[in-house]
């Protein structure tokens, strides 16, 4: 029973900008955030990572580091260093015409070489709602530690320099290893249980709790009742209410609305199926209950929800074309 590939189905990454990096000590650079998913790995002399209120961490050459949801971060040769902004860096330093090559610059003082290569990925909305709250701001995985994850890292690397050459099918290739990399930092995670917290990824650690969320996955629209579900997971209904709860951190209704929600985003993102459709396939009587219940879980209308999201696909749009100077990837 591979319960993570069944809850994993949905994510995809839609697009991706890439870039590569040659710095030379003494450098820093500090961005204020990014609209999506940062993948980066290194080569050569090591650097440092520090997001605002942690203590910086010293990532080693093929090591994967991970900002789940674009966190601001300052990345720098050695903690100490005075940071330069990445949009002032782009301006000064920037290769090639802006709208047609992924971005490539040099920096720094001359020293100790670090050549870094990311991938800037956007997620689609199941993906950042159900899955990237569960991890923390920065995900870094050693490659001293994880054989597979240097593998990755090795491949991820010439496909960044690829994509140098505008290869056909070079985006593709990005956002498709960025989905690979995601599986293998969450099975990475689910196999420390120190590092799963509450969430359905801890849920999966249990058979008979995994077995639950896989129903309820596979057939959301279904009137499940608290029964329904414990006689899937093989529980009493009070044992498994309290399992529950006690790994996943919801009530196995509250947990089954916030999967629905988040599929409901996936659909209204899309923008294939009209209101009626997307409030029945998540289980609602009338596109106005279904309304209710996504104020509830967003903050906002879906009309309003899908301004806001909307507006953040602009940006990571102009981030691909290089029209806006920011801060890049």
């Amino acid at each position: 029973m591979d319960v993570l590939s069944e809850v994993l189905a949905v994510c995809r990454s839609e697009r991706a900008v890439t870039a590569r990096f040659a710095l030379t000590a003494p450098w820093a650079l500090r961005s204020d955030g990014l609209p999506g998913t940062m993948i980066r790995l290194s080569r050569g002399a090591p650097y440092w990572i520090g997001l605002p209120g942690q203590a910086p961490v010293q990532v080693q050459a093929g090591d994967l580091v991970m900002l789940p949801l674009g966190a601001a971060h300052t990345i720098a040769s050695a903690p100490d260093v005075p940071a330069t902004p990445f949009a002032e860096l782009i301006a000064r330093h920037a290769d090639g015409p802006r709208d047609e090559n992924p971005l490539v610059f040099s920096h720094g003082g001359g020293g100790a070489a670090t050549e870094i290569f990311s991938a800037l990925l956007w997620f689609s909305a199941y993906c950042r709602h159900s899955v990237f709250h569960l991890l923390p701001p920065l995900v870094h995985l050693r490659a001293a530690q994880l054989p597979l994850a240097g593998c990755l890292a090795a491949t991820m690397q010439s496909l960044i320099v690829e994509t140098l050459d505008r290869r056909p099918g070079w985006r593709l290739s990005a956002a498709r290893m960025g989905e690979l990399l995601l599986v293998d930092v969450l099975r990475e995670r689910l196999g420390r249980q120190s590092a799963l917290g509450q969430g359905w990824l801890r849920g999966l650690s249990d058979p008979g709790i995994a077995r639950a969320i896989m129903a309820l996955h596979r057939q959301p629209q279904r009137d499940w009742t608290v029964e329904l579900l414990a006689g899937e997971a093989a529980m009493s209904r009070s044992r498994f209410a309290e399992r529950f709860r006690a790994l996943v951190g919801a009530t196995p209704i509250g947990y089954l609305t916030q999967h629905r929600m988040a599929l409901a985003a996936e659909q209204l993102e899309a923008g294939v199926l009209p209101p009626e459709r997307i409030a029945e396939q998540a289980g609602y009587e009338s596109a106005r209950v279904f309304a209710r219940a996504f104020r509830r879980w967003s903050g906002a209308t879906p009309r309003a929800w899908l301004r806001r999201e909307g507006a953040r696909r602009a940006q990571m749009l102009a981030l691909e074309r290089r029209e806006d100077g920011g801060d890049g990837a």
